[in-house]
């Protein structure tokens, strides 16, 4: 016969079955997955981001890129040349264009689900993120600082023709100390560009560790996803 103390025992090792799993997950520290925050994941299982923030990546990487190529080639420019007055106007409306499109991402950063670093040592992953951390500060304070030095002179700023509100006056000092902070945050950009560059080449080329196939779009494959398709 079975015994009621059996019956309750029995009822006790299959509710400490079932509740095994969830338990280990809540005890490893896992975050418990809310719905609408799958990783985008393609038929390899390469988590990528969200489509839309692939596109912004890009979008503002090469914008950044074009946007330092063309402020290195205007500084050497005689004064009262032409063309130079168009690659100034150029200049800021392209910067500010990155300025809106890096508070867009910013939203949807903060909205949308992200997928984790691949596995990495603690000192990477805290360089990762510090990397990330200033180059969206320089991001924004790059065009910011040169919106109000433009602000503090008699010509202003354009924004692909429109011209938009001055919120100075004409102040050669104020002038000189705003494009001299955006100076200095160019080439700060410019060697946070670098070691990010540097750090994906790492993931990528020594680590094969899919680092660089998160930000890819989907279909495209990097040298470590093609690395963990071959046969061993």
């Amino acid at each position: 016969m079975i015994e009621e103390d059996d019956v309750d025992n029995s009822a006790g090792r299959t509710h400490d079955f079932l509740d095994s799993a969830p338990r280990a997950k809540r005890e490893s520290g896992a975050r418990p997955e809310r719905e609408g925050t799958r990783d985008e994941r393609d038929a390899s299982g390469t988590a990528r981001f969200a489509p839309g923030l692939i596109v912004l990546h890009w979008l503002i990487g090469i914008a950044i890129l074009a946007l330092i190529a063309l402020g290195l080639y205007m500084v050497g420019l005689p004064k009262g040349l032409p063309v130079k007055a168009t690659l100034i106007n150029l200049h800021k409306s392209l910067g500010l264009t990155v300025f809106l499109l890096v508070l867009i991402r910013i939203v949807v950063l903060a909205a949308v689900h992200r997928p984790p670093l691949p596995p990495m040592r603690p000192w990477q992953r805290a360089a990762a993120r510090t990397t990330q951390v200033f180059l969206y500060v320089g991001m924004v304070a790059m065009p910011v600082t040169g919106y109000l030095g433009s602000s503090f002179n008699t010509y202003g700023t354009r924004f692909w023709g429109i011209l938009l509100p001055k919120w100075g006056w004409d102040d050669a000092g104020l002038r000189a100390i705003f494009f001299g902070a955006h100076h200095v945050i160019a080439f700060a950009l410019i060697a946070l560009i670098a070691f990010h560059i540097a750090g994906v080449a790492k993931h990528e080329l020594i680590d094969h560790d899919g680092t660089l196939a998160r930000m890819l779009p989907r279909g495209a494959k990097s040298t470590a996803s093609d690395r963990r398709g071959q046969p061993r």
